[in-house]
């Protein structure tokens, strides 16, 4: 059934993010306007921060050599990083001979800038990545090579910041992938969205003025200078594919590849060419 799309369909958390976790249950308001979330963010992760890196990282100095978060702190040594057909090409990080999932690996050449930065459990921060605070970084995450993480960045469990993405001011729920070549600036993912290569979410109007959603014939003044894109649960965009600043997409909708998308507010279940 045809979903009807009218103003109130902007507070509807429903359209976008239903049942949404409780370690998000503080930033999403119900009743409020979607993007609320990004008013609220900066304050959000200064609230529940918990900063862990390790005290002797120099900030915008490259690692000099590996990293290694275990469950009873930072190690330099002790441990060897794997990667051969048992690992299935990927680095994992073994101590007597045996893997340890909820390690995290930070690599060498990786750059932070401050210590306002929360690493959870099996985290994998590889060479050339840049992260700049405050910013959280859930469990089993990957911050591929090249990723550029500019500050106010909220990133869930099981997700990928990947080769040569930046993202600014914005949230990745649980599962959410950029893999490649993408920007995401003042935007959210919903849970298990994935990008495809050269996403790209604009933020900014070229003319003067707040970010407005078009919705009915009407216009609806977001309050913010930037937003970017906010996907439900479980969209997904082709390669290539723009969205134009504010630009509100239902959960399990489809963005086809090298599709510019028109901002305004797009029902569930959407296919957008």
């Amino acid at each position: 059934m045809t979903k009807h799309i009218n103003i109130s369909s902007i507070r509807n958390l429903d359209w976008f993010f239903p049942g949404i976790s409780e370690d998000y249950k503080g930033l999403f308001i119900k009743n409020s306007e979607v993007w609320t979330a990004l008013d609220l963010l900066k304050e959000y992760i200064h609230k529940i921060i918990r900063p862990n890196l390790e005290k002797t990282i120099m900030p915008g100095i490259p690692l000099s050599t590996h990293l290694v978060l275990l469950p009873n702190g930072w190690v330099r040594d002790g441990f060897e990083v794997v990667c051969n057909e048992a690992t299935k090409g990927k680095l994992e990080v073994w101590v007597n001979g045996e893997p340890v999932p909820q390690a995290s690996l930070v690599c060498a050449g990786a750059v932070f800038t401050d210590d306002r930065i929360q690493i959870g459990e099996g985290v994998f921060i590889e060479s050339g990545a840049m992260i700049k605070g405050p910013s959280i970084i859930g469990d089993h995450t990957e911050i591929r090579q090249g990723a550029y993480m500019r500050g106010d960045c909220l990133i869930g469990k099981n997700c990928v910041i990947g080769h040569t993405t930046e993202i600014k001011h914005s949230v990745f729920l649980d599962g959410s992938k950029a893999g490649h070549f993408a920007y995401i600036g003042d935007s959210i993912l919903g849970r298990d969205v994935n990008l495809g290569a050269g996403t790209k979410f604009a933020n900014l109007r070229f003319a003067s003025g707040n970010v407005s959603i078009r919705i009915e014939r009407s216009s609806v003044d977001t309050g913010r200078r930037k937003l970017g894109a906010i996907l439900g649960d479980n969209a997904q965009t082709g390669c290539n594919s723009v969205t134009n600043p504010g630009t509100l997409v239902g959960l399990d909708s489809v963005i086809a590849p090298n599709t510019t998308v028109t901002s305004g507010l797009y029902a569930p279940c959407s296919v957008i060419r």
